[in-house]
């Protein structure tokens, strides 16, 4: 069976449990292959908010690892057809990078190639608040066909826990990828309208 290949990037940001979180959602699934790929302030960004075995079981989940600084490598090159990609968090360095095509490295560089492959490509960018420079970045890499995901909880499913608002964000990265898949996410039922 041909396994639909999604590439996860994990930058320095802040929210790196929701780059662990969509690694198990998507471990999970049988018709997807993880590619995944970190930067150096990512390692350090784990271990400080998820703890020091977040590293080694992150690595666990993936299919395949790739070298941050491994340019050369499968994810680098259009040729190689992935599903999509999520970075989670998205670091505004990250952010600027892909906006400007600075592919200096593999989180980078797997992200133009989605952008110019029309992949999917979201980016859960993670800062607070926006200066200009930063909004200007999200609209670059909007117009150039990213999809730009603030890591901003949603509450009318009531979350009870960081875990559940976690939970629900990662679904809703994955949902974003379109992929024919059952939806991650439960989805808005509306509310129920009392006659007046």
């Amino acid at each position: 069976m041909n396994r639909l290949k999604i590439v996860l990037g994990v930058t320095g940001a802040s929210g790196a449990a929701i780059a662990v979180r969509i690694a198990e959602r998507l471990s999970e699934i049988e018709s997807v292959e993880l590619h995944l790929v970190l930067s150096p302030a990512a390692h350090r960004t784990l271990a400080h908010e998820v703890g020091t075995e977040a590293l080694p079981y992150l690595l666990r989940l993936a299919a395949r690892t790739h070298d941050h600084a491994d340019i050369g490598a499968t994810i680098a090159s259009g040729s190689f057809s992935t599903a999509g990609m999520i970075v989670a968090p998205c670091s505004m360095r990250t952010l600027a990078a892909i906006s400007a095509g600075m592919a200096d490295n593999l989180v980078v560089r797997a992200a133009d190639v989605h952008l110019k492959e029309r992949r999917r490509l979201v980016l859960m960018a993670r800062e607070t608040p926006l200066h200009l420079g930063h909004l200007r970045n999200m609209c670059a890499v909007t117009e150039m066909g990213a999809i730009v995901m603030p890591p901003v909880p949603a509450f009318y499913h009531r979350p009870e826990t960081v875990e559940a608002i976690v939970d629900h964000l990662a679904a809703r990265a994955i949902d974003l990828l379109a992929l024919p898949i059952t939806p991650q996410a439960v989805a808005w039922q509306g509310e129920d309208q009392k006659s007046s």
